[in-house]
């Protein structure tokens, strides 16, 4: 049994405890459609002017353990990142996005490959679609350029957040998604700090389902 089917047996014995028919009428469907299209935002809080969403985006990341810089121009992102790997003894090698090619890395005595990572990368650079203030989390969308993998494998994900793409709230990023893509991905990651697990008597152990650190290089010019 496929997931399709499996879902539809399963919501087909809900209707009959309810003794609605198996079938959804045409109507319902129609209204579910409307439902969704009509994308009800929640409460959220209010989050002023392109400072206020920094600032908030900020603190926010450093609240979940990710380390914030925040540089000028793309410029002077290569410097920025060289200068957090020397401070943490990191390897300067690793592998990017093919998006963040034309940065100046070798300036800044880093090497970089432009692929997938393996099981010895130890640092990957990426982009972001967006990221969202409210939370201090970055919105990933994978495509061939911009593979998922680069910021699941290795141990030090360094993320580049253009300050224009920081969103007020989760519902702004993905309204920009509808936006820009028109779909969704195949497939979108939301990443709030480095990967975490609390399963072993309840102590927090970073690294546990991907990255051991999460850096974000925020560039203030568009």
């Amino acid at each position: 049994m496929n997931t399709d089917t499996a879902r539809a047996a399963i919501l087909a014995q809900i209707r009959a405890r309810q003794g609605r028919p198996a079938a959804q009428h045409a109507m319902e469907v129609a209204d579910v459609e409307v439902d969704i299209g009509r994308h009800v935002r929640g409460p959220q809080p209010a989050l002023g002017d392109r400072a206020d969403r920094i600032a908030r985006f900020t603190a926010q990341a450093q609240a979940l353990q990710t380390r914030v810089a925040r540089v000028a121009s793309a410029q002077d992102v290569p410097a920025a990142v060289a200068a957090y790997l020397h401070e943490q003894a990191l390897p300067l090698n690793g592998v990017a996005w093919d998006t963040l090619a034309a940065h100046p890395w070798a300036e800044a005595g880093l090497t970089l490959e432009y692929r997938p990572p393996r099981d010895e990368d130890k640092l990957g650079l990426t982009g972001c679609f967006c990221a969202v203030a409210e939370t201090g989390s970055l919105v990933l969308a994978s495509s061939p350029a911009t593979p998922s993998s680069t910021h699941l494998l290795p141990e030090t994900h360094i993320a580049i957040v253009p300050a224009s793409r920081i969103v007020p709230a989760l519902e702004d990023a993905y309204a920009l998604l509808r936006a820009e893509l028109g779909e969704l991905p195949r497939a979108l990651s939301t990443v709030s700090g480095p990967s975490r697990t609390g399963d072993i008597e309840q102590t927090i152990v970073l690294g546990a389902h991907g990255p051991y650190r999460v850096h974000v290089v925020i560039v203030d010019a568009d």
